[in-house]
C-alpha cells in the first residue's frame, strides 16, 4: 500500500507540474524607455504580482557600513515624496498592497501584490518608494534601534554565532564574509548619506530584472514599467566583486556554554551556470537535501538518533559556489555526529547513489516543482526573475524536466566525487568536547 501511495503521489505531482507548466505562457515586454520584464497574463483572479531584483546586494555596502542594504529594506515604506512616514503607512493600508523588500549577498529584491482595480495607486506607491524615499531622521533611528536590538540578541544565539563563524571561515576576506545584517558597530555608523548613496548606485535600469504575473496585458504593463522604473538611472555604479578563489578546509570550535552544539560544514561547490548543476542538484538531494529521505538523515537520525535534523544544500552565488551542511545536537554527541556526517559525505563522494535513489530523486524533484514554485502568482513572478538572473531561457519551465531526466547515474557519481570526496570546513559552536 505504501508503495502504491508513493507512486500515485509521484504521478499526481508530475501531472500537476505538466499542467501548470503548459499554462505558463511567458511574454517578453519592453517599454518605450527600454525597461524589460517577463509577463504571464492570468485573469483567473483580479490580482497582479510584480517582482524585481537589482544586482548588487550587501556586497555593495561600504566598508564599516555593513548592513546598509538591509537597513534600506526597512525604510522604503517609511515615507516617500512629500508623504511622511505615518501618512505613507496609512496610504499603504488604504490600498491594501502587499509589498516586500530583501537584501541578499548578490541582489536587492522586492515586489508587490495588488488588486487589479487598485493597481494604479499601488504602482504609483512603488514608484515613490524606489525613486523618492525620504530617509527622515526619526524613521532611520527607529529602524536602526530595531535592527540593533536584533543584532545584540544574536550575539548569544548559537545559530547566529555559527553562521558568522562559518562565513568567516569559508570566505575569509572576501566580501561574502561580511554580514548582510551588519554588526552593532556598523549599523550604528550608517548615516542618511550612506542609504542615499547605496540607492543611487544600485537602483538602476541596467542591472534590473522584472517578472509580472496576473490581470494585466502587455500594453498596460509597458506604461507601468516606464512609470515605476523608467526614471531610475540608466547605469548602475556597482563596485566590482572578485571571484571567490576557495578556502582550505579547517576545523573551527567556538566555545559557548549551551546544551546543544550547532554544526556547520562547507565544501567547494559549483555555480548555477556550471554544466554539472543538474547532476549536482540531484546528488545533493540524495545526500542531504531530501530531508526525511536523505542519506544523512538516515545515518544521523534514523540509525543512531544523534540529532533531530540534518541537512545539506547547494549555495550558488554570483561569484562562488559551495556545498553546505549542518545539524544541531547535544554537546556530548557532537563529536560523533560530525564523524558520521563527514564519513557519509566521503562515502557518498566515493560511491555515489544507487540507480533506485537517483530515479526516486528525479521523480520527486520534477513532480514537486510546480507545487513549490508555480502555485501562486507571487511564486511565478519570482521564477520569472530567477530565469533572467541565471539566463535560463524562456522555455526553462517546460525544459527543466528534460534537463533533469537527461542526467545519468554516471553523471551523478562523477559529480558526487567532485563535490563530496573532499575534506570540509567544519564549524562547531557549543561546549568543547572533553
Amino acid at each position: 500500500m505504501k508503495r502504491i501511495l508513493t507512486l500515485l503521489t509521484a504521478s499526481l505531482l508530475i501531472f500537476v507540474t505538466t499542467t501548470i507548466a503548459r499554462a505558463v505562457d511567458i511574454q517578453t515586454v519592453v517599454s518605450p524607455k527600454g525597461v524589460k520584464a517577463l509577463l504571464v497574463e492570468d485573469y483567473t483572479v483580479p490580482l497582479i504580482a510584480l517582482s524585481f531584483a537589482f544586482k548588487g546586494g550587501s556586497t555593495q555596502d561600504a566598508e564599516g557600513r555593513e548592513g546598509t542594504a538591509n537597513l534600506l529594506t526597512t525604510l522604503l515604506d517609511e515615507g516617500a515624496g512629500d508623504i511622511k512616514s505615518q501618512a505613507f503607512q496609512a496610504r499603504l493600508d488604504d490600498i491594501g498592497m502587499k509589498y516586500r523588500f530583501r537584501a541578499g549577498l548578490d541582489d536587492f529584491s522586492g515586489g508587490i501584490t495588488t488588486i487589479a482595480n487598485l493597481s494604479e495607486e499601488s504602482f504609483e506607491t512603488l514608484r515613490l518608494m524606489l525613486n523618492e524615499p525620504r530617509f527622515d531622521p526619526e524613521p532611520i533611528e527607529r529602524m536602526k534601534a530595531s535592527l540593533l536590538n536584533s543584532l545584540r540578541s544574536q550575539q548569544t544565539d548559537p545559530g547566529a554565532i555559527a553562521a558568522r563563524a562559518w562565513s568567516k571561515s569559508v570566505f575569509g576576506d572576501h566580501p561574502y564574509a561580511r554580514p548582510t545584517q551588519g554588526t552593532v558597530d556598523s549599523v550604528e555608523a550608517i548615516e542618511t548619506a550612506d542609504l542615499a548613496k547605496y540607492r543611487e548606485s544600485v537602483f538602476a535600469r541596467d542591472n534590473l530584472v522584472i517578472g509580472v504575473v496576473g490581470a494585466i496585458d502587455a500594453e498596460k504593463l509597458k506604461a507601468v514599467l516606464d512609470s515605476v522604473f523608467g526614471d531610475l538611472p540608466e547605469n548602475s555604479a556597482l563596485k566590482q566583486v572578485r571571484e571567490f578563489a576557495g578556502a582550505a578546509a579547517e576545523n573551527v570550535q567556538v566555545d559557548l556554554a549551551v546544551p546543544q552544539t550547532n554544526i556547520r560544514m562547507a565544501l567547494p561547490g559549483l555555480k548555477r551556470d556550471d554544466p554539472d548543476f543538474y547532476a549536482a542538484y540531484l546528488a545533493n538531494y540524495i545526500l542531504g537535501g531530501g530531508s526525511f529521505s536523505s542519506r544523512l538523515y538516515d545515518e544521523v537520525r534514523e540509525k543512531r538518533g544523534l540529532a533531530y535534523g540534518v541537512y545539506s544544500y547547494l549555495a550558488t552565488y554570483d561569484h562562488a559556489g559551495l556545498v553546505g551542511a549542518g545539524s544541531a545536537t547535544r554537546a556530548d554527541r557532537a563529536g560523533q555526529t560530525v564523524e558520521v556526517m563527514v564519513s557519509e559525505m566521503e562515502r557518498f563522494g566515493n560511491e555515489g547513489p544507487t540507480e533506485e535513489e537517483l530515479e526516486k530523486a528525479k521523480k520527486y524533484i520534477i513532480g514537486s516543482y510546480a507545487i513549490g514554485n508555480l502555485d501562486t502568482s507571487n511564486k511565478i513572478a519570482g521564477v520569472l526573475v530567477a530565469i533572467q538572473q541565471a539566463d535560463l531561457g524562456l522555455d526553462y519551465i517546460t525544459k527543466r524536466k528534460d534537463y533533469l531526466e537527461a542526467v545519468t547515474l554516471d553523471d551523478v557519481r562523477r559529480v558526487s566525487k567532485r563535490l563530496f570526496a573532499n575534506k570540509p570546513t567544519i564549524v562547531t559552536v557549543g561546549q568543547k568536547a572533553e
